[in-house]
């Protein structure tokens, strides 16, 4: 990564709290044009709710702190302007839209550049979704087919900064594979016409990165960043002597 490469994401000492309870405390983290991060952490630690506080989900509310987005004060904007300046986002456990189409549901996320039915054709072919592109978006789907529907929504969005919660879980194995593929797809900009995205993944099993390549990793423990460093090094870690010891061993740097 070039040493002048525009920070796309910029978070500063971000505090987080849902009804009386503190969830993040002071979290810094900054996010260059083109990298990839990923987010580990025990459940409870923060790691949906810093999404979801990027994204703008209601529920959020931040007490201190600031985001900014490509310069901009995020946390002024609604959802639908995030999402209009580039921020999309794949769930956890996706929900179901009655009434919308997953054809429309592509069509809309890819109003700036507009969807045609070529490539319509070409995403869904490629998330072995062509069947089920006329059904309501997640409707009746398995694990497996919301997750592909997710990653379809993105890839026709192309968004500059793609944010992934638990992608693998729920999934089987052939299922992580498309969705690996089509995230990486996503982060390399493969496509001539495609700008490469940045990224922020949260994983537990870390099965994600078989199939992409994460610039950095980070520990989310007690609502802090405890630490960073290799992102694969910090899961072997983890599996070893689990999260509380993970953030004292020397593989880790802590952040400021």
């Amino acid at each position: 990564m070039s040493e002048d490469t525009a920070p796309l994401l910029v978070i500063e000492n971000l505090h987080v709290s849902v009804g009386e309870r503190e969830i993040l405390r002071g979290i810094n983290l900054e996010v260059l044009e083109g990298e990839t991060h990923v987010l580990l952490g025990p459940n409870g630690g923060g790691k949906t709710t810093l999404l979801n506080t990027i994204v703008g989900i209601p529920g959020y509310q931040v007490t201190e702190g600031s985001v900014r987005f490509k310069g901009e004060d995020l946390l002024a904007l609604e959802i639908d302007e995030r999402a209009r300046l580039g921020i999309g986002v794949a769930f956890q456990r996706p929900p179901a839209v009655r009434g919308v189409k997953l054809r429309q549901a592509m069509e809309v996320a890819a109003s700036n550049g507009g969807l045609s039915e070529e490539r319509l054709g070409e995403l869904t072919d490629q998330l072995n979704l062509r069947h089920m592109i006329d059904r309501e978006v997640n409707m009746g789907f398995s694990g497996g087919e919301a997750k592909r529907s997710e990653m379809a929504q993105l890839l026709a969005q192309q968004p500059d900064l793609a944010l992934f919660d638990e992608p693998e879980s729920g999934v089987d194995l052939d299922n992580i594979a498309v969705v690996g593929e089509a995230i990486n797809q996503l982060l390399k900009g493969e496509r001539v016409s495609q700008n490469r995205s940045s990224g922020l993944i949260i994983t537990h099993t870390g099965h994600i990165l078989e199939f992409v390549n994460a610039d950095k990793g980070h520990v989310l423990y007690n609502g802090r960043l405890a630490c960073e460093g290799n992102a694969r090094d910090l899961i072997d870690e983890i599996a070893r002597q689990g999260y509380e010891k993970c953030v004292e061993c020397a593989l880790c740097q802590p952040t400021s």
